[in-house]
């Protein structure tokens, strides 16, 4: 379609926002700098002229583009987050875009030992001639999910400027804290009003994703006994050693997310504190089959259990609980909802690629909670790192395929 993008402009000054949630902190929004990036989109989203505009006190971003059509069409949410990983710094994120790139090494201007090219990231040997942009080399870009922010206020800007494009009414999402997990906790599910969702948060150009991993969490909590250590002997039990021996005893060569791809689950430890009295261990849990779970944690806790009672007076506590099931299972009775993104894509001149996602996304929860929501293509790549990287021309199909999803579900009813 011939339309001057604004998703490039857009991208460059979202990710200088600096964004980052934290996985430590209680409060909602983690990090109440996210709600910096909220008010500039809600100011813009205003002066576009949607209608509903709306920041709520979590730092929630709503609004709505209204119908234009006769026809009663499902309401559509396209739904991105705003915040960044912790596993990166987001601070002072310096954007450079890379024009028309033929291939080589892309070099960072902040840390020389930095290198993104064809093959560390194979993907972009088939961006050859785009605009790549990343970080300058000491944080990570954003893209992850600023990408899909931007294509979505492309799309919105799009849609009032061309009247002519047919479409029902479209609610637009954007949230916090996606990335530690608690990115739909407090969404209006009733404010939001909408029949059926999509995330804009994966990929390679032409990626749809309908699948994610089911996932839990799971805490071990190892109890010794202290004493004085001068006069331990046949009394002090060290939760410390005992946690160390459970994590040395777990699979060396599967089980892990460095040992498995495809469809293969893992548990995988992720913090680990304590003292002599009492050590903990946070477990995630990943498979694709919701009921291996199960399986894993009871896996999880035999060993535990079996290290444990090789130190006399140590005890155990094994709490599992659930964070975000497949969305499949929900997407699975639905199948248009994958049909329609298909076609889309088919409309704009993109191969669709059905892909599974070894993670999750909003997108996850927000299919159990009433809004089946599978994941769509942005560009973003390398992501959660200083390498991270996005194609602008990739950013601005992204918006064109929207459109023509826009247009398709109004066609079709």
């Amino acid at each position: 379609m011939s339309y001057s993008y604004s998703v490039e402009e857009r991208f460059l000054r979202y990710v200088q926002v600096d964004t980052q949630s934290d996985p430590e902190s209680a409060s909602f929004p983690s990090s109440s700098k996210q709600k910096d990036l909220a008010k500039i989109l809600f100011e813009e989203l205003q002066h576009i002229g949607l209608a509903d505009v709306e920041m709520d006190e979590w730092g929630y971003v709503y609004a709505s583009i209204p119908s234009n059509t006769d026809k009663e069409v499902p309401v559509i949410c396209f739904c991105s987050h705003m915040d960044t990983a912790p596993d990166c710094s987001g601070t002072n994120v310096k954007p450079v875009v890379h024009r028309n790139y033929q291939g080589g090494d892309i070099l960072f201007a902040d840390d020389a030992s930095l290198k993104l090219n064809t093959e560390n990231n194979p993907y972009l040997q088939q961006r050859i001639g785009d605009d790549i942009i990343t970080a300058s080399g000491l944080t990570l870009l954003g893209a992850d999910d600023k990408a899909g922010v931007a294509i979505i206020m492309d799309l919105a800007q799009y849609l009032t400027q061309h009247p002519e494009i047919k479409h029902g009414k479209i609610r637009i999402l954007f949230t916090p804290d996606e990335e530690v997990g608690r990115g739909v906790e407090h969404v209006d599910m009733k404010k939001l009003a909408a029949d059926f969702g999509y995330t804009l948060d994966s990929g390679e150009r032409g990626w749809l994703e309908g699948e994610s991993f089911s996932a839990d969490g799971a805490v071990a909590t190892i109890h010794g006994i202290s004493a004085h250590p001068g006069y331990a002997k046949g009394k002090l039990v060290n939760a410390i050693k005992i946690a160390s021996e459970f994590l040395a005893a777990l699979p060396k060569d599967t089980w892990s997310p460095e040992t498995t791809e495809g469809r293969e689950g893992y548990v995988h430890p992720m913090s680990i504190e304590g003292n002599i009295e009492k050590a903990v261990v946070k477990f995630i849990v990943r498979d694709f089959e919701t009921a291996k779970l199960k399986e894993h944690e009871d896996r999880l806790e035999a060993i535990l259990k079996k290290v444990v009672s090789n130190h006399a007076g140590a005890a155990y506590e094994f709490k599992p609980f659930e964070q975000y099931r497949n969305m499949m299972d929900i997407l699975k009775d639905l199948p248009h909802v994958m049909d329609y993104a298909e076609e889309a894509m088919k409309r704009v001149g993109v191969e669709p690629k059905r892909e599974i996602i070894r993670g999750g996304t909003d997108g996850s929860r927000l299919s159990f909670m009433g809004l089946p929501c599978p994941n769509l293509f942005t560009g973003e790549m390398a992501i959660h790192s200083k390498l991270e990287y996005v194609s602008v021309q990739d950013m601005q199909k992204a918006v064109d395929m929207l459109v023509a999803l826009s247009q398709i579900w109004e066609e079709k009813s």
